[in-house]
């Protein structure tokens, strides 16, 4: 793959039974927390993406020992703790990582620099510096707390804290910080978010609590506790298993099957709005793997109907509404996303760019502050005109995603820089390819 570009057509059915790539938010915790532990931490399935590597760096900078055993297996050596590090700590595109990192490093009685590329440059990074100030921390950078910026941890009190608007990340950074605060810290969020650091949290020997109240989901966590290291299988990662499942979807006589997929259903809102649309999309060998239910998810062809997304489900798909704005081009009446403001806040402004891109390609699309409205074909899976050469500002899931939907078009769709697909999705080309996918 070359920063050049790549292009997607239309071609054969796509058919075949591949594994997605490790989920990404599972591969940073288990690093940050495996760094955090005493003893030593086996991994297996960890996504080896430019994100993820990036964060087993910095956890190499904060004094533990990362090593990489294989293909996707990792063991990580703990000291119970950060140190300080000798040299910048540089985050690359890694939003969730740095902002756990920081979170994590907050509780230590040092101060750490911390820069990315150029888009992590640009996005906010108030909303978890805001908590960690009041908990104690302090930082200085740029204006709006924009990398590069420096934080000084320790000393760090209790804090309860409700969230202004559903994070996950806001949550976790508050959270590995109460680890090393006074007293723990106390997280109530409005609406119920990915729950990965509380489960990996207590299979790290954390004790917490989590109560469903009329006013929120409550999560405690006591002072005063250490981490043990333990073993960690990362399983798929439902946002990349979602480009193959709907280039199922919306191709003719295809059959996709994604193996070992993560079904929490704090992160299951995309397979439940697909098969609201008339998705033939069906779940088989569901089991649990550290903490965490996986299952087979299998696509076939389908007549695809628009929907009205229930903005309350956002935080479950924040990251897959692009392939779900593809998957509404194909489909019979519009589909409405609304409460996704999130997505202007991202590697990029992910609902400029797909409204850009999908009208370059023929399909009819409303843009609004905080929604998106794909108006989709006048009969289900009619193909689209394609033909656009897309704009991706250097985001991965921009450039899947209109990949995904040259496979169906009637005429081929090109993006610009797709070499940033890596840092979510190595391989992605080949494995799309292996399935029949025409992308060169």
């Amino acid at each position: 793959m070359t920063s050049a570009g790549l292009t997607a057509k239309r071609g054969g059915p796509l058919r075949g039974r591949v594994r997605a790539p490790g989920d990404k938010s599972i591969s940073h915790r288990s690093l940050i927390l495996g760094a955090l532990a005493r003893g030593t931490t086996e991994i297996e399935g960890l996504l080896e993406g430019d994100d993820v590597l990036r964060t087993a760096a910095a956890m190499r900078s904060f004094g533990a020992q990362v090593e990489r055993l294989g293909e996707g297996r990792w063991r990580v050596e703990g000291e119970g703790g950060f140190s300080e590090p000798s040299d910048v700590i540089d985050c690359g595109n890694a939003g969730t990582g740095v902002r756990l990192i920081m979170g994590a490093m907050a509780g230590f009685p040092f101060a750490a620099t911390f820069t990315g590329d150029e888009s992590l440059r640009s996005r906010p990074m108030r909303r978890v510096l805001n908590p960690l100030a009041q908990m104690g921390a302090s930082f200085m950078g740029r204006s709006n707390g924009r990398l590069p910026l420096t934080l000084q941890g320790g000393s760090l009190q209790h804090l309860a804290y409700r969230l202004p608007e559903p994070s996950a990340q806001v949550k976790s950074a508050v959270l590995l910080a109460g680890l090393h605060a006074q007293g723990g810290a106390q997280v109530i969020e409005p609406e119920a978010t990915r729950d990965h650091t509380e489960r990996m949290l207590r299979a790290f020997g954390a004790s917490l609590t989590v109560e469903d109240r009329a006013d929120g989901r409550w999560i405690t966590l006591p002072g005063g506790q250490s981490l043990t290291g333990t073993r960690v299988r990362v399983p798929g990662d439902p946002s990349s298993a979602a480009f193959p499942l709907v280039a199922a979807l919306v191709t003719p006589g295809s059959e996709v099957t994604v193996e070992g997929v993560l079904l929490n259903e704090l992160r299951a809102g995309l397979f439940v709005t697909l098969q609201e649309m008339g998705a033939d999309l069906t779940i088989s060998n569901q089991r649990e793997e550290s903490g965490e239910l996986v299952g087979d998810v299998t696509a076939r062809h389908s007549a695809l109907k628009g929907v009205a997304v229930p903005p309350e489900r956002a935080p479950s798909m924040i990251d897959e509404y692009p392939i779900l704005a593809v998957a509404a081009a194909f489909a019979d009446g519009p589909t409405a996303m609304r409460g996704i403001g999130e997505m202007r806040v991202k590697e990029s402004d992910r609902i400029a760019l797909m409204a850009a891109g999908l009208a370059s390609c023929g399909v009819g699309v409303e843009e609004e502050p905080e929604g998106l409205i794909v108006v989709g074909a006048a009969r289900g899976n009619h193909p689209v005109r394609g033909g656009g050469r897309v704009t991706t500002k250097g985001d991965h899931r921009i450039a899947m995603s209109h990949l995904v939907m040259g496979l169906a078009s009637d005429d081929a769709v090109a993006v610009d820089e797709p070499g940033m697909i890596a840092t979510s999705f190595p391989g992605f080309v080949e494995l799309m390819r292996g399935l029949g996918a025409d992308i060169a």
